[in-house]
């Protein structure tokens, strides 16, 4: 600003020259021209001054929307929500920041599960829900959904390049719908440190080497906690049920459904190799915490990959939800990197998409790492004709 006011003087200063040299010092045009330039430059300069700092003052429109949005939710005075204990902790905090906004959260149980029936008599009690692939996708075929999309406002939000692969993950066919915030590796085979070199182990095949035969125990096959493990194998073009039925049939396996069992076993070298069952659910960590000689087989060690699953990290906005502005303030905030580095702090076992917070927390099993192949498995799909496979093989070979 400052130059174009020196520049404009500075052409007002040698006009000046000129018309005393024309009109002779003192001449009354000399002075008359050079007043009318410089007026002209000095009011041009705070013109413009003006204009730019009133264009300074306007506000984005984003933050617009977001302040008509959070003022709406301020009035509704409240936000309902179904969603499991674990993610109690990360409203504690939204509430902390919005204590205007009282949140009720009705759970995921009983209560979570009665929102069609109700919504069906017409009554519209929750505005969003936080639910495992079959709740949500029950909601979407009951045409109880908003697309959520629509309702974000936050730019940091809708920045995809914050989010793994550099976009939302959205679980439904429309892509609009079931959101995903959260993707954790489910790593399925464990074994025996003193029993087994990790580095000779690089595909699922490796594990119907003869030299295991007798040694491997496994999960019980037909039990329900098998699922997302078999339908990865089951689905995989390079796996599929040829190798789910030899293992069955030719490795010798032992099946058992106590999980307990399963770590003590493969702990004291009983067995060298575990299958078919979660890191997490075994214990597994614990015992190796405890100096335990066991391990499991990390997403790197498999070249066929493993499965992802989203386990609670979900969100989905109900439509005529009774308090949508708050609605959108709660998925935008829980969207945000202050949300989300809230949600990874209480729940280090599930890795969020978004990749700009602090990930130190989460442990190893849960981790995301560069490199491997992950099979994110469809939630949708009827895994009855699989496990029909499954038990017709079993029962053949018992």
């Amino acid at each position: 600003m400052k130059q174009i006011l020196q520049t404009t003087v500075g052409k007002a200063a040698s006009i000046k020259q000129t018309v005393e040299q024309e009109n002779g010092k003192g001449g009354y045009m000399r002075r008359t021209v050079y007043t009318f330039i410089l007026m002209t430059a000095v009011g041009f300069y705070l013109a413009l001054t003006g204009v730019l700092a009133g264009a300074a003052e306007v506000t984005p429109q984003w933050q617009q929307e977001w302040d008509k949005v959070l003022e709406g939710a301020k009035k509704e005075g409240r936000v309902v929500v179904a969603a499991g204990v674990t993610v109690e902790p990360v409203f504690a905090e939204f509430q902390k920041k919005y204590p205007e906004i009282k949140l009720v959260s009705i759970g995921r149980g009983e209560q979570a599960a009665r929102i069609i029936p109700e919504r069906r008599a017409g009554k519209y009690l929750v505005d969003v829900v936080f639910v495992g692939g079959t709740s949500a996708y029950n909601l979407l075929q009951a045409e109880a959904l908003d697309p959520i999309k629509p309702a974000l406002i936050l730019p940091e939000v809708l920045d995809e390049s914050k989010w793994w692969k550099g976009k939302h993950l959205y679980l439904d066919d429309e892509g609009k719908y079931i959101l995903a915030f959260n993707l954790t590796p489910q790593l399925s085979w464990a074994y025996n440190t003193k029993l087994v070199d990790p580095n000779g182990i690089k595909s699922y095949w490796d594990l119907l080497h003869p030299k295991w035969k007798g040694k491997i125990l496994l999960l019980d096959p037909t039990s329900l906690g098998t699922g997302a493990a078999l339908q990865f194998l089951y689905q995989h073009p390079e796996l599929g049920p040829e190798f789910i039925r030899r293992l069955l049939t030719e490795m010798d396996v032992t099946a058992s459904r106590d999980i307990r069992q399963i770590v003590d076993w493969l702990a004291t070298g009983k067995f060298a190799i575990s299958g078919l069952t979660q890191v997490p659910r075994t214990g597994l960590d614990v015992a190796k915490k405890q100096g335990l000689p066991v391990d499991w087989f990390d997403a790197t060690r498999f070249k066929e990959g493993v499965p992802l699953f989203a386990s609670t990290g979900r969100a989905v906005l109900l439509n005529r939800a009774p308090h949508p502005n708050a609605a959108r303030v709660l998925i935008n905030w829980l969207l945000s990197r202050e949300g989300q580095t809230v949600f990874q702090k209480v729940s280090p076992a599930a890795d969020s998409l978004r990749i700009d917070i602090p990930k130190d927390n989460v442990v190893s099993y849960a981790r995301r790492v560069e490199g491997p192949k992950y099979h994110l498995l469809d939630e949708r799909i009827d895994i009855a004709p699989i496990q029909k496979f499954v038990s017709e093989v079993w029962k053949g070979k018992n």
